[in-house]
């Protein structure tokens, strides 16, 4: 699904120190699967993602989507391509404050109607939120309630590719085990990036990238894809 060639990021570009996000290095990933990428802070990890996700262009190298290099369309060509084929999760929910849960999920979907709330009610359902959770605006949700309707959203328009930076930073243990298990079944059809520095949420990844300083340390196969 990807192949990156010879990827580099460089900031300060105008300063006589710059600084590389990215080293210049070769990666390929698969159609899909629970893909960990880890690594400290610094190591490039996010950059990897944003410049995978279409937020950020490299500064040189390139991207090959389904074929397609990513890094040479219009603005225009790549917000279609994040809102049809990419959903995102991250560390923050990022949920609208005065809409309840069935709302924020709704409210990304690409199509509206009946149709789109009873899949947004049974998506949400199968997370562990039931009629009155669903009714609920984010501030009345625990923690791991909000998380699971962020996953929720992202999963409303079926991505063929899932990004999530750090989605379980916030979480207790047994709602960051019950997140990945959502991301696991979801990665069984479609790829899912996970960017963490937590090695224990990776215990099912079928892939981790290991990053340092810009660059790719190891590539270890877990379960096998």
């Amino acid at each position: 699904m990807f192949e990156i060639k010879n990827i580099t990021m460089i900031y300060d570009m105008d300063k006589a120190e710059k600084v590389y996000a990215l080293r210049g290095f070769d990666l390929t990933l698969p159609d899909k699967g629970l893909i960990g990428i880890i690594g400290p802070s610094g190591s490039g990890k996010s950059t990897l993602m944003y410049c995978l996700s279409t937020l950020k262009n490299p500064t040189s190298g390139s991207i090959l989507y389904n074929g397609k290099e990513i890094t040479k369309l219009r603005d225009s060509e790549r917000e279609t391509i994040r809102h049809e084929e990419f959903g995102f999760v991250f560390q923050r929910h990022f949920l609208i404050p005065y809409m309840s849960a069935l709302d924020n999920v709704t409210v990304a979907a690409a199509k509206n109607g009946a149709q789109t709330i009873e899949k947004a009610k049974k998506l949400l359902a199968s997370f562990g939120l039931g009629s009155i959770e669903i009714s609920k605006r984010p501030a009345k949700l625990s923690g791991g309630q909000r998380q699971r309707t962020a996953i929720a959203r992202a999963m409303i328009n079926n991505p063929k590719v899932l990004f999530a930076d750090e989605p379980t930073a916030a979480l207790d243990h047994d709602n960051a085990f019950l997140v990945m298990e959502i991301l696991k079944e979801y990665s069984k059809n479609n790829l899912v990036l996970v960017i963490t520095h937590d090695r224990s949420i990776l215990k099912d990844a079928d892939k981790i990238i290991e990053m340092w300083d810009g660059d790719i340390s190891a590539i270890k196969e877990e379960s096998g894809i």
